[in-house]
């Protein structure tokens, strides 16, 4: 099976999705996790600090983001040296917003104070121990579930309850340049409710409505996993959370509100 090089092809005034983009509701949508993470690129992009780290990235999801062409802008909210506000939003041919990231950066300190001592590690194996599986509720073939290696450590794509997973990249974000550690962070994270799943996907959809990504340190590495669980609230409402790591260990959280109904 041949799969396209990246997530999104660049264009003369923006990008157009590849067919790796494609999330489970629908074979005509994108899943939020790439588009989140192109976001993230932008407003990158505009930063006024070259040395700078991200450390909360707050994702809107107005309406799903149809596999095609997208439009990105940003702008930065609060200017700083040492830290700063930036927003990015994207839009599709109609320029109606679709997506909108509010993210929080700050100048990289080396003289910071360092834990006395590592934590516990949040899976419970690394990737080499972990058992492949590929999702089996997408109904195409070549669609997101195939732009990331996904190792499971503990639970299941196809199978409900929390689970804890690994994830390398299998492409690139935009064709040719790499994908950062962030951004993989954030066209994985994104999943987080797809491997926590508590509902049967044949029988109802728990799409979420945002995405808040909350960081004390960078991920390094080419392997970054999520701890996730999700919790219904009875009411047409769930949320989930994970814990989000690297090799080396937790480097922050994730939440996403999730508006639950029947197929």
């Amino acid at each position: 099976m041949e799969l396209p090089a990246a997530l999104y092809e660049p264009t003369d005034d923006g990008y157009l999705a590849t067919a790796l983009t494609i999330g489970p509701w629908d074979p005509g949508l994108q899943h939020a996790g790439p588009p989140a993470a192109l976001l993230l690129r932008e407003a990158e992009r505009a930063s006024g600090i070259d040395d700078g780290q991200t450390v909360r990235m707050a994702f809107d999801i107005f309406a799903p983001v149809p596999v095609g062409p997208v439009h990105l802008r940003s702008s930065v909210v609060r200017p700083g040296r040492r830290i700063e506000l930036l927003e990015a939003v994207l839009t599709a041919a109609d320029e109606r917003p679709l997506m909108r990231l509010s993210a929080w950066r700050m100048r990289t300190r080396t003289d910071g104070p360092s834990p006395e001592m590592a934590a516990e590690h949040p899976a419970a194996a690394g990737p080499e121990q972990s058992r492949p599986e590929d999702a089996a509720f997408f109904s195409e073939e070549v669609a997101y579930h195939r732009a990331l290696d996904w190792r499971f450590a503990t639970g299941s794509f196809n199978a409900p309850g929390p689970a804890s997973a690994w994830t390398a990249p299998r492409c690139a974000l935009v064709a040719g340049e790499p994908m950062t550690p962030l951004q993989h962070l954030l066209v994985m994270t994104d999943a987080a409710s797809g491997i926590s799943a508590e509902l049967d996907w044949a029988k109802a959809t728990f799409a979420n409505v945002d995405l808040l990504v909350s960081l004390h340190r960078p991920p390094r590495g080419d392997w970054l996993g999520m701890d996730a669980v999700t919790t219904l609230g009875g009411t047409g409402a769930a949320q989930c959370s994970a814990v989000l790591f690297d090799a080396d260990g937790a480097i922050g959280r994730s939440a996403q509100s999730l508006f639950v109904e029947p197929r």
